[in-house]
């Protein structure tokens, strides 16, 4: 497998691939479109009553997706578009199905609207088949953002832009208003059009209508296939010039035996518009108060867990950086939060610039930053003040394919010599065969760092046909000894990676066992892991001969997962149970159920059984979700891992609790509680969240930590130990920033 006849074979492929259908990316297709109107003064209420609603163009009616493809909807779906000079407004009249009821609840920015009913937009300002905007609303106005991510099989909903919705309820449905500032999206260069699509959810059928494009093979976001929205004026952007400055103060106590110590501080975010196509964004003093913390998992390997990026200054453009097809989790030439977080802390970020955008076909992203000196006992002793870039260009050939090339410099403490670069080029259609999605992707990477020795290199490559009644992937990844790139994370050098899945998902036309299933998913993954000279590590094949998903959106799945380990180290699962190094093969079985989240209580159960190592675990995974009113939500998601094994006992709980009081779209309050018995921490994250402006938020968070700590013999009349809660850390921060646009 390390020889060169791997990369040769997925470059013959490719190459293949882009002859056999280059004469299908040439070919003309007709695409379905929607004339903008223009209009002033719209008050954004929800109502739809100015009299340019009534006027306009309005879209095709829809067609469903689910559960039966290319058939009527069940409801109309009315959406009409204008323009405002500074903006692009959507008006949506949603009317419901005879006898049919809304499900709604959320109310807070951000919320995950799949389950619920909502309305979805995308846009591909720049027309080039390969990115987009995603906005989404529910019936309670809750608002959702997202870039479209992963060649438009996913979307990346960490990122947030400055946008508003009104909505109402009316006697045949639901209405909704959207103003989206064109300030806040960019788009082609005097462009007269974009690519557009729409798509409804009808959550009490589990019901998907869409406009263009409406088949179970797509994705709304493939915006390859969207339609078009046209008569788009030349816009006045102004001078393009935004200004956030934000205001800090904290106060708390960062540990038990010392007093209470307080701060404020200012920082500053700006970013200049170069023509419609290009933002430059600068930050100065960087502050994250406002950021959540990171969900508590369990771990039961011995490679580190990826938490995503939550910080939006890193957020922007972050489409443009990904490199790869394939690459997922192991490896990553630049992982953001390798900037700013070193061993759990933060480093303060004084200053960084980043340009990012496109143009002629060309995507580029440009980014440097200066860290200062950390003020945490745990990295007092590493240089944290350094300077570090990245710098990313991706070309768009054919109609949906790239080829692109990453280059980082830096350390985040200050290692010499560090640098990164490589290539990666994919091959994308969503015409194969005529209509169905196939993706070949080849990528290679080398790197250096004084502290390095080995062979500090990568490449892999990824064939992928992700289809409604087929998904079949081949992935293939090559880690050097040696590589180890500082703005990157690799969790496993010095290995091949070998993975293969085939799901086959058919959709019963009659009810089974009286059950009225929607679609079967029958699931075979392998993934081989070896070290450079071909000899096993580790492998594990998952198989799904039972999962289901029923016509009520619920589901339950059966697995079957043979698993092996090679270690050549002792493996310290956790405190005091250690595996000795040697060979060990083992079999997990897992049970799942979920209620559909349509319902006011939802969630799924999750039960996997079987040997592990040399002995037995059982791992209990419970979410879910109370939803009594949009006012109030409750959320919980807790582990419970309990090993017997020769080596010795273990126990693993981790435990969250979230409670939503969402007042309005515009003022929420959350209160996030963990628990894990491994810290033998409780800590509780409290965030109130007021928009008082579309370009103003105001933050107050409150974190409270405490402990349970070994007090000896202090029961009275007994020598007997006990544990009790301690205080840990507390901080209260207030937040408030604005931005100025010109």
């Amino acid at each position: 497998m390390s020889g060169p006849s791997g990369p040769r074979l997925a470059i013959a492929l490719l190459v293949a691939g882009v002859t056999s259908a280059q004469a299908q990316s040439n070919a003309s297709t007709e695409r379905a479109s929607v004339r903008v109107g223009a209009g002033q003064g719209i008050r954004l209420d929800g109502e739809l009553r100015e009299s340019v609603w009534q006027t306009v163009d309005s879209i095709a009616p829809l067609t469903q997706v689910e559960p039966s493809q290319g058939a009527a909807p069940s409801a109309r779906t009315v959406i009409r578009v204008v323009t405002t000079g500074d903006a692009i407004v959507f008006g949506i009249q949603a009317d419901n199905p005879p006898g049919v009821g809304l499900v709604a609840f959320a109310r807070q920015r951000d919320a995950v609207l799949d389950t619920e009913d909502h309305i979805k937009i995308v846009l591909d300002t720049y027309l080039d088949g390969r990115s987009g905007y995603v906005f989404a609303v529910n019936p309670y106005g809750a608002r959702y953002d997202a870039l479209v991510a992963s060649q438009g099989e996913g979307e990346d909903a960490n990122w947030d832009a400055v946008w508003e919705a009104a909505t109402s309820r009316t006697s045949h449905g639901w209405s909704a208003e959207i103003r989206i500032p064109l300030k806040s999206l960019l788009f082609r260069r005097g462009s007269s059009q974009w690519g557009f699509n729409v798509q409804r959810r009808i959550q009490h059928l589990q019901e998907t209508d869409r406009w263009t494009s409406p088949e179970r093979n797509y994705k709304v976001t493939h915006v390859s296939r969207a339609g078009l929205l046209t008569g788009l004026p030349v816009f006045d952007l102004g001078k393009g010039l935004s200004v956030r400055p934000a205001f800090t103060a904290s106060a708390g106590k960062p540990a038990p035996n010392v007093g209470t110590e307080s701060d404020a501080d200012v920082s500053l975010d700006a970013t200049q518009r170069l023509g419609a196509n290009t933002l430059a964004s600068l930050t100065v003093n960087t502050d994250f108060a406002e950021t959540e913390v990171d969900t508590r998992r369990t771990n039961l390997t011995r490679f580190p867990l990826i938490f995503p990026e939550k910080r939006t200054f890193f957020l922007e453009g972050s489409d443009i950086f990904a490199f790869g097809l394939g690459t997922g989790d192991d490896v990553r030439p630049f992982f953001s939060r390798r900037i700013g977080l070193l061993n759990n802390y933060e480093v303060p970020l004084d200053v960084g610039l980043k340009v990012n955008g496109r143009e002629h076909n060309t995507n580029f992203g440009a980014l440097v930053v200066r860290t200062g000196d950390a003020d945490a006992p745990a990295i007092d002793s590493l240089p944290t003040a350094n300077t570090m870039g990245v710098v990313r260009i991706k070309q768009n050939v054919l109609r949906e394919s790239s080829v692109g090339v990453i280059a980082t410099v830096g350390d985040p403490v200050g290692r010499g010599n560090a640098w990164l670069v490589g290539p990666d080029l994919t091959y994308q259609t969503s015409r194969f065969r005529g209509d169905k999605n196939f993706l070949v992707g080849v990528w290679g990477l080398a790197m250096d760092r004084e502290d390095l020795t080995g062979r500090k290199r990568a490449w892999g490559g990824k064939i992928d046909y992700p289809n409604d009644l087929w998904d079949i992937a081949f992935t293939y990844k090559w880690l050097g000894d040696g590589f180890d790139p500082s703005l990157g994370i690799v969790p496993r050098p010095n290995v091949q990676i070998v993975n293969f899945s085939a799901d086959f998902q058919p959709r019963p036309k009659r009810p089974i066992l009286g059950l009225h299933v929607r679609q079967m998913f029958h699931e075979f993954e392998n993934t081989l892991v070896t070290d450079l000279s071909g000899q096993w590590e580790s492998y594990r094949v998952f198989m799904a001969p039972l999962n289901w998903r029923l016509e009520s959106g619920d589901r339950f799945e059966f697995n079957v997962v043979p698993v092996g380990e090679r270690l050549t180290a002792p493996f310290e699962i956790t405190d005091g149970v250690v595996i000795d190094p040697g060979s060990y093969h083992w079999t997990r079985f897992r049970l799942e159920g979920g209620l559909a989240a349509k319902r006011k209580l939802s969630g799924q159960l999750t039960w996997w059984f079987g040997d592990f190592y040399t002995g037995k675990l059982d791992e209990l995974t419970l979410t879910a979700s109370w939803k009594p009113s949009p006012l109030f939500i409750v959320e919980l998601n807790a582990t419970r891992n309990t090993g017997r094994l020769a080596e010795g006992d273990f126990l693993q709980e981790v435990v969250g609790t979230r409670f939503r009081v969402n007042f309005s779209p515009d003022l929420q309050l959350n209160s996030y509680l963990q628990y894990d018995n491994e810290s033998d921490t409780f800590g509780t994250n409290t965030r109130l969240r007021w928009t008082f402006s579309p370009l103003g938020d105001l933050f107050v968070v409150y974190n409270h930590n405490v402990a349970r700590e070994l007090v000896a013999g202090d029961v009275p009349g007994t020598s007997i130990d006990r544990r009790r809660w301690g205080f840990l850390s507390n901080e209260l921060l207030v937040k408030l920033q604005y931005a100025f646009r010109y």
